[in-house]
């Protein structure tokens, strides 16, 4: 068996503005300086608190209030139907590699349960993934604990385990699991960012995702 490990934002969903509207509008609400789209961007991918004590160097309650804050604003807008659309061709990607019997599919992401099971539904993706990882029950990327709770639900060891995300945090949560890291240029981060953390390989297209995952560990491993 192999596993393969998605992020979510930036990976499968093209969330980033709807992000980067809600994470100013929190700033703005507390008063705070409003961060550049780059910098509310590059902090895409680690859990809510980590991400916002990163961007606005608040901790502690102060932090605790800028995540509430965002969360309530982030619900009440999520209804719109177009705010976090899939990738172009990651249907199709996500239909071939649960169709292969011996690969076995999972999520690794800084969303909380909630945005996630919300996000499956909404594209139909509900049967899709076998293991789902959140800062529910785990520590933020960069820790590797996601990758290990997901290797350990499915038995799947870090050799046959590829981890596939847009930011350095996913490349350096897999290189901490000894799992590989396979990077995607069209979200968050730099390629170049993405290689000097440790992915093995970084595609330009969704197209090229299943070749490179071939490559990295086979179906019949």
């Amino acid at each position: 068996m192999r596993l393969i490990v998605f992020d979510m934002d930036g990976t499968l969903v093209d969330s980033g503005v709807h992000i980067e509207n809600t994470t100013r509008a929190a700033f703005a609400e507390h008063g705070l300086p409003l961060p550049t789209s780059e910098a509310a961007r590059g902090i895409i991918g680690l859990s809510l608190e980590s991400a916002l004590a990163r961007l606005s160097g608040l901790t502690g309650p102060a932090v605790d209030r800028l995540a509430t804050t965002y969360r309530r604003l982030y619900h009440q807008s999520i209804a719109r139907l177009d705010a976090e659309p899939l990738y172009e061709g990651m249907t199709g990607v996500l239909d071939a590699l649960k169709g292969e019997p011996a690969t076995l599919m999972g999520i690794a992401t800084g969303k909380g349960m909630r945005g996630v099971e919300r996000i499956l539904k909404l594209h139909g993706l509900e049967s899709h993934f076998v293991s789902k990882q959140t800062p529910d029950a785990n520590p933020s990327k960069p820790d590797p604990g996601m990758l290990f709770s997901a290797m350990s639900e499915t038995g799947v060891g870090p050799a046959q385990t590829i981890m596939i995300g847009d930011t350095s945090f996913d490349m350096e949560m897999a290189r901490a699991a000894g799992c590989f890291g396979l990077g995607v240029k069209w979200g968050y981060h730099s390629a170049e960012v993405l290689r000097a953390t440790g992915a093995h390989v970084v595609v330009d297209a969704v197209s090229e995702l299943i070749p490179a995952i071939n490559a990295l560990v086979t179906a019949d491993a």
